[in-house]
């Protein structure tokens, strides 16, 4: 239904928009949200969408505004930021098999992508984040990430995981002076799993 009155917020800095998510985040206020997404998932359909239950439903958008905020909390402190780094899940590469090319360094520990698939995420974002001056590892799992971080004093990072992985990788940076941002899989699993390139470009 529209509004019964007008508005133009073409003038209210863009900042402010940011701020607002921010201190809602930072107060709690963002968890009332949680009372809503009962109608948001049965409007949109989630359920049939997704297969997933109406608990799992709520606790993958809860995830989602979560992750929101800390993008939103973050986001000038990152682009501020020099030295970057792009943290990818080894699980979102085409092939997990031989027909994957990429060499693991167990000393980093890290994947290199050897490009041997165009249509493979993996090889797409690696050769985006690396015209753009990242340094790309494709990890295995979330406890490689403070290894890396120890090794290289990175002052931005992008994490492409898996809600729980991001979660546990933003608390594990809370006390390091690391810029974060995160993009959660938009599909999960051990294997095949997928990212939206669009949204990483953009965050990028």
């Amino acid at each position: 239904m529209p509004y019964h009155f007008t508005f133009d917020l073409s003038k209210v800095p863009r900042f402010f928009f940011s701020e607002i998510a921010r201190v809602s985040y930072q107060k709690g206020m963002h968890k009332t949200l949680l009372n809503t997404l009962r109608d948001i998932i049965k409007n949109f359909r989630i359920q049939e969408a997704t297969g997933l239950n109406l608990s799992d439903a709520i606790i993958l958008l809860q995830d989602f505004i979560d992750l929101q905020a800390v993008n939103l909390i973050e986001r000038r402190k990152f682009i501020k930021s020099q030295k970057r780094a792009l943290l990818l899940p080894h699980c979102s590469r085409k092939y997990m098999d031989s027909r994957c090319k990429a060499f693991f360094d167990a000393s980093i520990p890290s994947y290199t992508c050897a490009h041997c698939s165009k249509d493979c995420l993996v090889n797409k974002a690696d050769h985006f984040a690396k015209k753009k001056g990242y340094d790309v590892y494709v990890v295995p799992g979330g406890s490689c990430i403070l290894k890396i971080l120890k090794e290289h004093p990175y002052e931005g990072v992008v994490g492409v995981a898996c809600g729980e992985e991001v979660k546990m990788g933003v608390a594990a940076l809370e006390s390091t002076d690391v810029a974060v941002q995160v993009i959660p899989l938009i599909k999960n699993g051990c294997a095949n799993t997928a990212f939206n390139m669009e949204t990483l470009v953009n965050v990028l």
